[in-house]
Parts: C-alpha cells; structure tokens; sequence
C-alpha cells in the first residue's frame, strides 16, 4: 500500500477491524518512511454493476461519488465521516441487493435521499437540491413542505 502522503511503497498495519456489517475490513496503517498514520477499507469484489444515466450512459458504479456527495451535503453539519462512511457502505448494499447488473442513477439518487432524510434534515435538503435541481424557492419550499407532511421536523 502506497502512502498518501510521502509515495513510499512499504507501510505496516498498525490496526485492523471487521466494520459492524462483517462487509469491509478497516485497516489503520504507518508509513515506514515519513511514520504518517492512514485509513484503508478492504472490500469484497462485487460483479461491476452498472449505472445507467439519464442520457443513456453507462458507467461503473462508484461508491466514492455516493460518499462524495454525502460529505459535501453533510459539511458543517455534526455528522462524523465514519458515519457518513457506514451510509455509504448501507447504499451500496442496498443497491448491490436490489439490482443485478445495472441500476439508473435515479434510484442512486433515490436511495441516497432516503438515507439523508433519516440521517440529517440539512443534508437532506442540502442534496435534494442538487439532485432535484430546484430552480427557484418555489421548488425549495414544495420539497420541505413535503418533508414536514411527512413527520420529519
């Protein structure tokens, strides 16, 4: 495993741990160079799922882009990264249960909504808004209109 941070290609597992799923092994790692500390993630290699986009595209389904877009809609907010990591990692078994070999990036985005919205009412509106691609504030306060006849407050 190549170090972050100084390239050198020797580090040493200081730590490893089974995630609570039993799907992924986190690994705490040490550079044996430059002593620099890092987190990896060991997954089981899925059959490559598809993702077909709203043009027609396909493309590979990439767990980074969901844990991306999760960050960026849970920035400022009191959500650790390895809660944001464990979501991810809830997505992407979701998806991988549903659907064989390819899934629209619409349910992707759906089922990403739907996480969000238990997690964190912000981060929810914070990506519907990208997802949806609201418009104006009409279209803002519909979709939090939407949220409140639903409970969630």
């Amino acid at each position: 495993m190549k170090c972050p941070s100084c390239n050198y290609k020797e580090t040493k597992v200081v730590d490893s741990r089974l995630s609570s799923e039993g799907t992924s092994i986190r690994r705490r790692r040490e550079c044996l160079k430059c002593e620099r500390r890092f987190t990896t993630y060991e997954y089981i290699e899925q059959v490559p799922l598809m993702v077909v986009k709203a043009d027609g595209r396909r493309q590979p389904f990439d767990r980074a882009k969901i844990l991306g877009g999760i960050v960026k809609a849970c920035e400022k907010r009191p959500i650790s990264i390895d809660r944001m990591e464990e979501v991810t990692a809830e997505i992407e078994r979701a998806i991988q249960k549903q659907y064989d070999r390819e899934v629209s990036s619409k349910n992707v985005g759906e089922e990403v909504m739907k996480k969000l919205a238990h997690l964190d009412d912000v981060a929810y509106v914070r990506f519907a808004s990208v997802y949806r691609q609201f418009r104006d504030v009409n279209q803002f306060m519909s979709e939090l209109s939407h949220m409140f006849k639903k409970g969630k407050k």
